[in-house]
């Protein structure tokens, strides 16, 4: 079967400056599929065993069709397609399925994946627009959708869109700040996606998304925006707390007018407040009785009265105590 090998000549040089292989998309015969496989050992069997007991021209017969038949009969997988020329010029792009190939004459040059596939790439020590130097790990999900572009406009559309997407996403953290960066993630895939979408789609590729995985910041930079973070939830915690003691001295102000109309209601949230505090077992409490007696406004306005009424006399005069008689007297 005619697939793609990794080309140990052909790599790449990511983001930290290593080398990594590619995966070529200049293919070369590896192995028969199974169908090619079964007729050509079919047509050899039939060639050792016609030479031997017939006909040796009969049997270089099969033995050259077994031959034509390994080199022209071809089988493409769902997701393969297959770039065909005829002596230089394109002759077809081949799917899924068994197809002939005439030999010597026409060569498949490139064995093209259709499905989705994922690129990942960086930027190390990127400036953004505020000159803060971050690293950006991101993403690519892209597809080839035409493969004649795929295999013959580029040398390396692989190659090249690693490279596309690492010089997009530079500019794009140059042209964003760091705070938009940090919070606006989608809006920064979605303007990748179209970024990459653009300069790829001559190739016959599509980007299908762009994921930003991780950004990183410098450490010192990362303190002060703790130390920031966290004044601003002081402040804002602050800002509650004034607002929360404004509502409440509005709540002790409207029930000091109720009370003030009514006592008897401060009586008895005075007594509630007596009983909240007593109410605790082998708990001892020390009262004065003067806040006891002003429990009961109306006793003690009775006992007023009735010591004032017992300080007059009948005839409204005031009653004088009369005082002890010296003891050498008589």
């Amino acid at each position: 079967m005619i697939d793609a090998t990794t080309d140990a000549s052909s790599t790449m040089i990511d983001a930290t400056g290593h080398p990594r292989p590619t995966q070529s998309e200049f293919i070369k015969v590896s192995r028969m599929n199974p169908i090619t496989a079964f007729l050509v050992f079919a047509f050899l069997v039939a060639a050792a065993g016609t030479g031997y007991f017939i006909n040796l021209y009969l049997g270089a017969a099969f033995f050259v069709v077994a031959v034509l038949v390994g080199t022209s009969l071809k089988m493409a997988n769902v997701w393969q397609k297959f770039v065909i020329l005829r002596m230089g010029k394109l002759q077809s792009v081949k799917g899924a399925g068994l197809f002939v190939i005439i030999p010597l004459i026409d060569t498949v040059v490139a064995v093209i994946d259709g499905r989705i596939q994922t690129t990942a790439f960086n930027a190390e020590q990127a400036l953004t627009k505020d000159t803060v130097p971050v690293n950006v790990d991101a993403i690519i999900f892209w597809h080839v959708n035409d493969a004649e572009k795929a295999a013959l406009a580029i040398t390396n559309y692989r190659e090249a869109i690693d490279r596309v997407a690492q010089t997009s996403l530079r500019e794009m953290i140059g042209s964003s700040m760091l705070a938009s960066l940090l919070s606006d993630r989608k809006d920064a895939d979605e303007q990748l996606k179209i970024e990459i979408g653009l300069k790829t789609a001559p190739w016959g590729i599509s980007v299908s998304s762009v994921e930003i995985r991780d950004v990183a910041i410098p450490v010192a930079l990362q303190d002060a925006m703790s130390r920031q973070a966290q004044a601003e939830r002081e402040k804002q915690a602050r800002v509650i707390l004034g607002s929360a003691e404004a509502a409440i001295a509005g709540k002790f102000v409207e029930a000091a007018n109720i009370y003030a109309g009514h006592p008897e209601a401060l009586q008895l949230r005075a007594m509630n407040i007596i009983y909240e505090t007593t109410k605790e077992r082998g708990a001892t409490i020390l009262m004065p009785s003067s806040m006891v007696d002003s429990l009961n406004p109306y006793g003690n306005t009775l006992a007023v009265a009735i010591a004032s009424s017992e300080a007059l006399k009948p005839n409204g005069a005031l009653k004088v105590a009369e005082l002890p008689r010296p003891a050498g007297r008589a």
